[in-house]
């Protein structure tokens, strides 16, 4: 058996694209509730106000908050050993600057971590996951303004007091790295000044001072998320706090000297600088020359490099779907994804969503990781999304997705046996959810179906897919038996 007897089996959501009731609860607005549905040919768009006539995929998603116990009776039934799962911060704080909590956000979750602890199953719990209070947003230009970092630690406290006993791994943001794309500036960080009318995955013709606010954000981050880590300790010595990197891994097109260095510089960038930072406690050295050339500047706060080598991370996390390639020709042919993949690898096969599909890669990634940094990880986000067709007897035959989460176990195990410190894996969107990238229902990543269309329409009700069932066989056998 390859897999350890412990490893953590699991699956992931994020609350704005799964628990619904965004106005229920004392919940106030987040930024993500200001963004349309779109498609894979109609970019999101994000409206100041909430216009009659536009579909808000957040503002129902599948309605975790009135469905918890039933899906995690669910979850739990598949055999999870661990659950990945974000608060939402207008849950605890509805305009983030609030002085006191709201005492009804607070009982929700600790009602879904006393569920997922009935069964057995560990919460890892995300702090920010994509979404803020719009207020922070609107009056603070999110991320952009230092002050957020005391509205996030006042939120951070709040929960690790608050579910001390009922939660021992956190992660402080969701694919951190995403603000060093001009896509993350209204995501990740809030950032209105950007978005200048323009939707969270449109940002054309940056300037520079656009780009030093996403990274002054980011910087506002990496401080907000070591104190983070300083605070979690001393509040429980048991907590173990870790990072999320979006795993935006890229090949050299070709073994042309100048590919070999856009390929080297790209995942320095994107993919390794937060990672260094979380993990070794400090910028490093390649992005001053990046900082240099773009006329990023940062304003470092005196004390902002103590607190960075302080607040280490416990462990690794990070996203891995699809691979690129990196070429310095023009011409070369572009692929797709949620975020930026590059160029596209004639080697690989390609979802319905335009996504190369690569389980070699999940093994180099996790080798050049754990090479990096030695430090436990968990894959985090991993999963295929798909136009799945629910059968009038209730079934739902997805073998593309076994094949899929067969191909990738099949790669963790090889890179196991390499010496990678894997302790754990949550399937993206264990249950359906809505899609970050287009606001869709029909792009669907669950092992659990949910009766809902593009519309809103549909009754919610619950499905299980083959791949639950299959997934439930890897579960008990340890990733043993792939068949």
């Amino acid at each position: 058996m390859t897999f350890p007897n412990d490893f953590m089996w699991g699956g992931a959501t994020a609350a704005n694209q799964v628990e619904g009731a965004w106005n229920v609860g004392g919940k106030g607005h987040s930024t993500q509730d200001h963004i349309a549905q779109g498609s894979r040919e109609v970019i999101r768009k994000y409206t100041e106000n909430i216009e009659e006539g536009i579909i808000y995929p957040s503002h129902e998603a599948v309605d975790f908050y009135h469905h918890y116990k039933e899906d995690i009776a669910m979850f739990a039934e598949m055999g999870f050993k661990i659950y990945r799962m974000s608060i939402a911060w207008t849950r605890i704080f509805p305009n983030g600057d609030d002085a006191e909590p709201n005492k009804e956000g607070i009982e929700f979750y600790r009602s879904v971590f006393q569920e997922l602890k009935k069964y057995g199953i560990e919460p890892l719990v995300t702090l920010s996951h994509y979404e803020m209070p719009y207020n922070l947003a609107i009056k603070y230009d999110g991320w952009a303004d230092r002050k957020c970092i005391d509205f996030y630690l006042k939120y951070s406290e709040t929960v690790f007091r608050e579910y001390k006993g009922l939660v021992k791994y956190w992660l402080t943001f969701n694919e951190i790295n995403s603000l060093s794309l001009s896509t993350g500036g209204y995501f990740n960080g809030g950032i209105m000044s950007i978005a200048g009318g323009f939707g969270p995955m449109e940002y054309p013709n940056e300037t520079a001072e656009h780009i030093s606010r996403r990274y002054t954000a980011l910087h506002h981050q990496f401080i907000a998320s070591a104190k983070a880590v300083n605070l979690a300790h001393e509040i429980d010595s048991n907590y173990q706090v870790g990072c999320m990197i979006a795993g935006l891994t890229s090949y050299p097109y070709t073994p042309n000297p100048d590919d070999m260095l856009a390929a080297q510089k790209q995942k320095r960038e994107q993919l390794f600088f937060a990672g260094d930072i979380h993990v070794k406690g400090e910028y490093p050295y390649y992005m001053k020359r990046y900082f240099k050339e773009n006329g990023i500047n940062i304003t470092m706060e005196s004390g902002d490099a103590d607190v960075l080598k302080s607040g280490t991370v416990d462990f690794f996390t990070f996203s891995y779907y699809s691979t690129g390639c990196i070429s310095t020709d023009p011409e070369a042919e572009k692929t797709g994804g949620n975020l930026i993949f590059g160029v596209k690898n004639p080697y690989l096969d390609t979802s319905d969503w335009g996504w190369q599909i690569d389980p070699k890669g999940l093994r180099y990634f996790l080798n050049e990781f754990y090479d990096r940094y030695r430090l436990p990880i968990i894959i985090t986000e991993n999963g295929l999304g798909a136009d799945d067709t629910l059968e009038a007897d209730g079934s739902v035959h997805d073998p593309y997705r076994i094949e899929y989460m067969r191909q990738h176990f099949q790669q963790m195990e090889e890179a196991i046996k390499d010496g990678v410190d894997l302790i754990g894996y949550t399937a993206w969107g264990c249950i359906d959810i809505v899609s970050l990238s287009t606001g869709e229902m029909k792009k669907r990543y669950g092992m659990i179906y949910v009766d809902k269309d593009e519309k809103g329409n549909g009754s919610l009700k619950r499905y299980r897919k083959d791949s639950f069932y299959w997934y439930k066989k890897v579960i008990e056998s340890n990733g043993e038996d792939l068949s």
